[in-house]
């Protein structure tokens, strides 16, 4: 069962036809008109009826898959697919009841198909439809712009692949940001609220909300719900939602947490678009609190109403049309363009909101996601998307309910505005420390930095630095590049700022004009030397931003100092400033029309300047394309992982022997090393014979991690007795009479790296690369790559690591093909895109030469995987 939002924001539940469901289906088509029948059967009446709907009701498996859409308790759509001898296509059909026609309803349904037909490895799906009928052609081209039409007569094949790749996403991710700004417009957009739970007395929680709503000016209508008293301070109270003389848009809800479950029934009863349920009690107190929490979850979907927490704050808009401030802090957001902020904390939320009002920055929208029982981040970016109010976006997030979506989400977003965040918990715990280095070195963290970074959320620490990063990004131009200049009339301030460029990946030039950099001007410099100092670094194409530093003392005219400034620096507007002012109790927050920050500490002023300077870096770096390998067998690759998983294994899967992950390597173009199994000395022997020498002997065994270290590998062999003492030395090391041993080719020179690949359940699998062998501990040089992985995202990785130049001729090395080294990890990226069953993978050392990559040792482990889950991408959280 799956919960999407058609486009004009209702909830439409989609799940699998049950047997029960015959006469629904049958109401269903009987209720379509005469011309909608004929677009689905090709004929005229109703004969067809009684053979679809025994068709759909049979006893279901992989040949026949139909799943049903419903509206609250109204069944609003249908559709199915069925296949027959051939397993990579199946013919499907659609209906959607005709009041529902143009809300999306038949887009959900074969989004879900698609799912499903993915996971029972169909490839297509293909219909016919009537070339009249424009209503379903209109749907399957808006779908997926891959699908084609094929006509022939007076019918039209319709055919829609059912890979889910970059493109089709970006389509699905286009559908939903249209569904949820329709969906989200009750809760921050409403024309009315109504607060249920106002007391007589102020104090409480519903009272606070009710009185913050009015007292900010909200533009619509606010009612008091309370069913114990007639009026609260001569404002008519209503005993229900549902008593309330009209329609209500957002009900905020703040009664005992065993009450909430039947307010929500009266406000979805009378068509309550939102509910902010400020109540705790659910499911932070335990499995009952979560089954309450389920509950109320799917009253509101029932009712087509969109929740925020329970155990929240509340929400703010502070758009001049709204004025929305339904919550109960003691700071509400003033200014109508700015920082969006949603949070999961309401006490974090509530230090946000101090810290903007003090430092100056405006706040568009406000969100105490307490609980995210539904509404979560993801839905929110979507929402932030084209919101014009919204010039820049902050999360605080404990959690992720999708953090693969979510990835996409903010790297739209912040294609167009910035979006930073704090993640807490970067305590172990997360992933799991494998038996690999890949694994063993993927701490907990690393997935979050790495979706981060490749999504170009600026990753903050506190709170502090949150507000900074925003209160440069909000109201300044971007930079253009690193290089910063330092001015002012503190020495050691200038100082302390150009210490903490370096920390902050920025560059100070030497000199900027006739100035050094940074340029003191000493303390007794007058207001005219430093405005004229400030405008000719201003004017200058040698920097990218500029940090201006005022201290005050009982000589100077600081204040004075300032309002000058404020004209130079409006004179610049493309230049992204900052100002430090230190030893003025009464110093402004912004200067300027430009409004140009001021901050206390040159630390802060910099490493916000820093955020900046690394976030226009990403939004200029092209976004590279999902490159397709040549050469892959998926076919055989797959019967290899399906025949490896049917040998019983345990929860955390089982190591694989060589020859299966040589087998499904080189089902990916992946090079290895030549290598023979041997289980004796004579086995040995012979093997090298073949391979020719010199050869490396080593233990086979895919479980031993540091094989070095414990004397089971043995290179350079180079005749049959030195192969015959380094069996026999493996055998004594591990304690093992007759090991099984890999003999391989011999290969030296070339670069040693490594790369691999660990899967996580929430966040999917990660490709980690390095230099590698016995580098791979020691220096810990590694990059990690959520996936998938682009060819920019390929180049990046090996330029990113410090041992760069040990790749491009390093004092007189031969220079590796590097071309081939982003080859290899496109191709392994690739492996486990479509094998999310590979928990670990390592190629260490994976050996680079200047002509080609090839791996010499792998080890491989396979686990039965979640991560086939048959939901849509736009399903809604639960």
């Amino acid at each position: 069962m799956t919960d999407m939002l058609a486009t004009d924001g209702r909830i439409v539940r989609v799940r699998p036809v049950e047997p029960g469901d015959a006469e629904r289906i049958r109401s269903l088509y009987e209720a379509a008109s005469d011309d909608s029948l004929q677009l689905r059967f090709f004929s005229l009446g109703k004969l067809p009826i009684d053979r679809e709907v025994a068709r759909l009701t049979r006893p279901h498996d992989k040949s026949l898959r139909p799943v049903i859409a419903s509206a609250g308790e109204d069944m609003v759509g249908i559709a199915s697919y069925e296949r027959d001898d051939d397993p990579q296509w199946a013919e499907f059909a659609v209906l959607v009841a005709d009041e529902w026609h143009g809300h999306g309803v038949g887009t959900l349904l074969l989004e879900q198909l698609q799912v499903i037909a993915r996971g029972d490895g169909i490839k297509e799906l293909r219909g016919e439809a009537l070339s009249n009928n424009a209503n379903m052609l209109k749907v399957v081209a808006g779908l997926d712009s891959h699908a084609r039409f094929e006509r022939c007569g007076d019918t039209v094949t319709l055919r829609i692949p059912t890979e889910l790749n970059g493109v089709t996403l970006a389509e699905v991710d286009a559908r939903e940001r249209v569904s949820e700004k329709a969906s989200l417009q009750p809760l921050l957009q409403p024309r009315s609220v109504a607060v249920v739970g106002v007391g007589r007395r102020a104090g409480g929680v519903g009272r606070e909300v009710w009185t913050n709503i009015r007292e900010h000016g909200f533009t619509g209508s606010v009612y008091a719900v309370n069913p114990h008293v007639a009026d609260i301070d001569g404002h008519k109270a209503f005993p229900t939602v549902s008593a309330v003389p009209e329609p209500v848009d957002l009900v905020v809800v703040a009664v005992p947490a065993p009450l909430v479950a039947d307010v929500l029934r009266d406000a979805g009863a009378a068509g309550a678009g939102a509910a902010v349920i400020l109540t705790a009690g659910f499911s932070e107190t335990g499995p009952e609190g979560r089954a309450a929490q389920r509950e109320l979850v799917d009253i509101a979907r029932r009712h087509h109403m969109r929740l925020v927490g329970p155990n929240c704050l509340g929400v703010a808009n502070a758009a001049e049309r709204v004025r929305l401030a339904a919550t109960f802090a003691a700071t509400a957001p003033q200014q109508a363009r700015g920082l969006a902020v949603a949070t999961q904390s309401g006490a974090v939320g509530i230090a946000v909101l101090e810290h903007a009002q003090e430092a100056g920055l405006g706040i568009s929208t406000f969100i105490s996601l307490g609980n995210k029982a539904d509404i979560s981040g993801n839905d929110l970016l979507s929402y932030w998307y084209d919101d014009p109010s919204t010039r820049a976006v902050a999360l605080y997030l404990e959690s992720f309910g999708n953090p693969r979506k979510f990835a996409r989400l903010a790297r739209t977003v912040a294609s167009r505005k910035p979006v930073l965040a704090i993640k807490s918990g970067r305590s172990p715990g997360g992933l799991r420390a494998g038996a690999s280095h890949t694994a063993a070195a993927a701490a907990p963290d690393i997935a979050v930095e790495s979706l981060f970074a490749q999504a170009g959320v600026i990753r903050v620490d506190t709170l502090d630095e949150l507000v900074d990063a925003a209160r440069v990004l909000v109201d300044s131009p971007l930079p253009i590049g690193f290089r910063l200049g330092v001015v002012g009339n503190a020495g050691g301030l200038n100082v302390l700022a150009a210490d903490a460029a370096s920390a902050a990946g920025l560059t100070l030039p030497e000199a900027v004009e006739q100035y050094d950099n940074p340029f003191d001007l000493g303390a007794d410099a007058d207001k005219t030397a430093l405005a004229t100092a400030v405008r000719t670094m201003a004017d200058s194409d040698d920097l990218d931003s500029l940090l201006v530093i005022i201290a005050a003392t009982r000589s100077n005219s600081a204040a004075s100092t300032i309002a000058d400034l404020a004209t130079v620096l409006d004179e610049h507007p493309t230049l992204p400033t900052a100002l430090v002012v230190v030893g003025l109790p009464d110093a402004p927050a912004t200067v300027g029309s430009r409004k140009v920050p001021v901050f206390g500490t040159p630390e802060r002023a910099v490493r916000a300047l820093g955020h900046a300077a690394a976030y226009a870096a990403w939004r200029s770096r092209p976004e590279g394309t999902l490159a397709e390998p040549s050469g892959i067998d998926r076919e055989r690759a797959r019967a290899i992982v399906a025949r490896a998983l049917a040998v019983s294994i345990g929860e955390e899967g089982a190591w694989q022997p060589w020859e299966v992950s040589m087998e499904l390597l080189s089902c990916y173009g992946i090079p290895v090393v030549t290598t023979r199994i041997a289980k004796c000395a004579a086995e040995a022997r012979r093997a090298a014979s073949e391979i020719g020498f010199p050869v490396a002997v080593k233990a086979a065994d895919p479980a031993l991690v540091h094989k070095t270290e414990l004397g089971a590998v043995r290179l350079g062999l180079s005749d049959r007795a030195s192969v015959t003492a380094a069996y026999n030395g493996i055998a004594r090391g591990l304690g093992e009479a007759a090991p099984e041993v890999l003999v391989q080719q011999m290969r030296t020179g070339g670069v040693e790296l490594v790369a691999g690949v660990v899967h996580d359940r929430l966040f999917g699998s990660l490709l980690m690369a390095g230099l590698g062998g016995v580098h791979t501990d020691l220096l810990g040089d590694r990059i990690f790559q959520l996936l998938p992985l682009t060819d920019v995202d390929a180049a990046g990785i090996w330029r990113r690591l410090r041992g760069a130049p040990l790749l491009t001729g390093f004092r007189g090395s031969a220079p590796v093909d590097t071309d081939a080294v982003e080859h290899v990890l496109i191709r392994i990226a690739r492996l486990a895109e479509d094998f999310p069953e590979i928990a670990e993978l390592d190629a260490n050392p994976l050996l680079a030469f200047s002509d080609g990559v090839v791996a010499v040792d792998v080890k491989l482990r396979l686990s039965r995987s979640d991560a086939r889950l048959l939901v849509p991408e736009r399903a809604l959280r639960d």
